[in-house]
């Protein structure tokens, strides 16, 4: 190959160079995987450069024997993985080989710091997805010669993971990408296996990638011998499920997502008739590090008669399931498919319809099934399917169906719809919850003190998504969802109300002058002061009217940038409490003493602080408390 231009030594970006470390020190004790992860490149590349020529007639490129062809030289101990496919210009080398672009990488490189042993560290490899840097974990230096299909230039890079690399433009390199190997020594103590052993480099294929359906060619044995496909090239989805075994649907999972540990659920579909396409899905058994972030990629594969089509489909998974890996194989698809096309394909549409159903209905069965293993989905993807509750109309139910929330019926485990409902108390008409930022501070509100006094469960709702869905979505199994933060909150049996109604009348007419001035007084900051009914303990709390955004959503929106109005909120008072009772005494013998006042904007602040929220002058308020706190000595 003859070079063209000087070689360029460039630096590894910071992340990129600290994920090649670990790799070279890798403790993942399965280095056999570094082949799975280069043929599978090299698999996507094959794909491309298919999908490249339908795309484009005039794209001067071989398609006439697309292959993988791997060559072992035991002599020389390296180990070379090559494919005709897509390959790379410099920049396109630079770009995905000299940087790491995955999101979430210096996460990822922090988190395995602080991981206490080697388990850990393994989970956080396999959550990261190291790709080409697996290599490292077998050979010391690694050279990569790759030309794009449709160019004249070809571009040789090489590193020994140390912190640089080199590059350098080639003339006569072949269409394709080719990764060599520079085995470590035999005698080094990360060496397990001959890699440079035909036996070994097939039974690693076999085991790992014999589904990829395009031939990987190996020498047999002897100087004379011919290339022979070491892979059965079967699609796992058009076998069926009982040619399959669970490793090799683990393995192809391996190769769809670039995930080290197994799925958690494989869920196969096929439909025949007038329109016919067959699915292979997966739910993983974590969630990886870019779920909630703007620029992740989401989607399944979709291929048209075996053939790929594109990766990240995103026309046939919705965003609240964006998590769901596998492969979509239609019939009836034009080849030359876009993906502005497949947003109108009403066939698409009919697919995707199907495919969410089945997703969601594979969680509810999990639900009963396998506990521990919908423990495990809810903790990981919960937040991401509870976005589907404000968008996704026709399988809102469904998707209640398989949610679980925090409650005070158990602190430990959360409950479901379902359960809460059977758990409902005679004549209870609504299903009562509360949103904030943690546990600690709903459990703690003056608006729960009723309800634990009368032992009603409350959903405990702290995701952020919670605070927008509960508005979006009327009720469940006939029941409306009712915050314990908002509104007229009544308890009381009829036969109580009938028992109380003179008492009610009489303290109205006690505290109606005390509520009458205090809406005066405070009527910059609250819409209105009346008595409560949700207090037991506390002086005061502070309550919005049904349809006013909550101070968590409040907070989320001025976060964004977003100009609201001020929000004035409801402040209730306690009346069986002495320092609202004292005021009340006060102020009906004192009408004009301006110490009251600030009796009452104290009592405001305190109510405010009970909720999580936030004092629009804290110094003014800390100076008050501390001249009554001054007083009392």
């Amino acid at each position: 190959m003859e070079v063209t231009a000087p070689i360029e030594t460039l630096e590894f970006q910071s992340e990129a160079r600290q994920l090649l470390q670990l790799m070279i020190h890798s403790i993942y004790s399965n280095k056999d995987t570094f082949l799975r992860e280069l043929v599978s490149n090299a698999s996507d590349a094959l794909d491309k450069l298919r999908l490249e020529s339908y795309r484009d007639k005039d794209l001067e490129a071989d398609t006439a024997d697309l292959h993988i062809a791997i060559e072992t030289d035991p002599e020389a101990r390296t180990l070379t993985v090559r494919d005709n496919g897509i390959g790379m210009t410099r920049e396109e080398v630079v770009a995905l080989i000299g940087t790491i672009a995955k999101s979430g990488t210096a996460d990822f490189l922090t988190k395995l710091k602080e991981a206490k042993d080697a388990a850990a560290s393994q989970d956080l490899i396999g959550q990261f997805g190291v790709g080409f840097y697996a290599s490292f974990m077998v050979a010391d230096k690694v050279t990569l010669v790759t030309r794009r299909a449709g160019t004249a230039e070809g571009v040789r890079w090489e590193s020994t993971g140390e912190g640089t690399y080199t590059i350098q433009p080639v003339e006569d390199a072949p269409q394709g990408t080719a990764v060599t190997l520079h085995l470590k020594p035999e005698d080094t103590e990360d060496h397990l296996y001959d890699y440079t052993s035909p036996a070994k480099i097939r039974e690693i294929v076999k085991k790992y990638s014999d589904f990829i359906t395009w031939p990987i060619r190996m020498k047999g044995d002897g100087e004379d011998a011919e290339a022979e496909t070491v892979n059965s090239m079967k699609a796992l989805w058009a076998r069926s499920s009982s040619e399959v075994s669970e490793d090799e649907y683990h393995e192809f999972y391996k190769h769809v997502s670039h995930d080290w540990q197994d799925p958690l659920e494989t869920i196969r579909l096929q439909a025949e008739g007038t329109f016919e396409y067959q699915a292979l899905l997966f739910l993983p058994s974590h969630a990886p590090m870019d779920l909630f972030l703007r620029e992740r990629k989401r989607g399944v594969q979709l291929y048209v008669k075996r053939v790929f089509i594109m990766d990240d489909c995103e026309s046939l998974v919705p965003e609240y399931l964006r998590f769901v890996k596998g492969v979509v194989d239609a019939q009836d698809l034009s080849l030359n498919v876009s993906r502005e096309i497949l947003q109108q394909d009403r066939q698409i549409q009919l697919i995707r319809r199907r495919l969410v159903k089945k997703v969601l209905s594979t969680v509810k069965t999990m639900m009963t099934a396998d506990a521990e293993k919908y423990t495990t989905f809810w903790r990981e993807f919960g937040r991401a399917v509870k976005e589907g509750l404000l968008d996704d109309f026709e399988n809102r139910e469904a998707i209640l169906e398989i949610s679980s929330f925090a409650s005070t019926h158990d602190a430990e485990k959360p409950t479901s719809l379902r359960e809460y409902v059977e758990r409902m108390k005679d004549g209870q008409q609504h299903i009562y919850y509360m949103t904030g930022e943690s546990r600690s501070a709903i459990e703690n509100s003056p608006h729960m003190e009723a309800f634990r006094a009368k032992g009603y469960e409350v959903l405990v709702l702290t995701d952020p998504i919670d605070e927008m869905w509960v508005d979006a979505v009327p009720g469940f199994d006939g029941k409306q969802f009712q915050s314990i933060a908002k509104g007229q909150v009544d308890l009381e049996s009829e036969e109580d109300k009938k028992a109380t109604e003179v008492a009610r009348e009489q303290q109205n007419k006690d505290f109606e002058g005390l509520l009458t001035w205090m809406g005066t007084a405070l009527g910059e900051t609250v819409k209105e002061v009346r008595l409560s009914s949700r207090l037991t303990t506390s002086p005061a709390c502070i309550v919005g009217d049904t349809h006013d955004l909550t101070p968590t959503l409040e907070k989320m929106y001025r976060a964004m940038g977003q100009e609201l109005p001020p929000i004035k909120r409801i402040l209730e008072l306690n009346p069986e409490h002495a320092l609202v009772t004292g005021l009340r005494e006060a102020h009906t013998a004192r009408p004009d003493d301006e110490g009251l006042a600030e009796t009452a904007e104290l009592l405001y602040g305190m109510a405010l602080l009970a909720e999580g929220g936030e004092l629009a002058d804290p110094s003014r308020f800390i100076k008050l408390l501390a001249g009554r706190l001054e007083k009392t000595l």
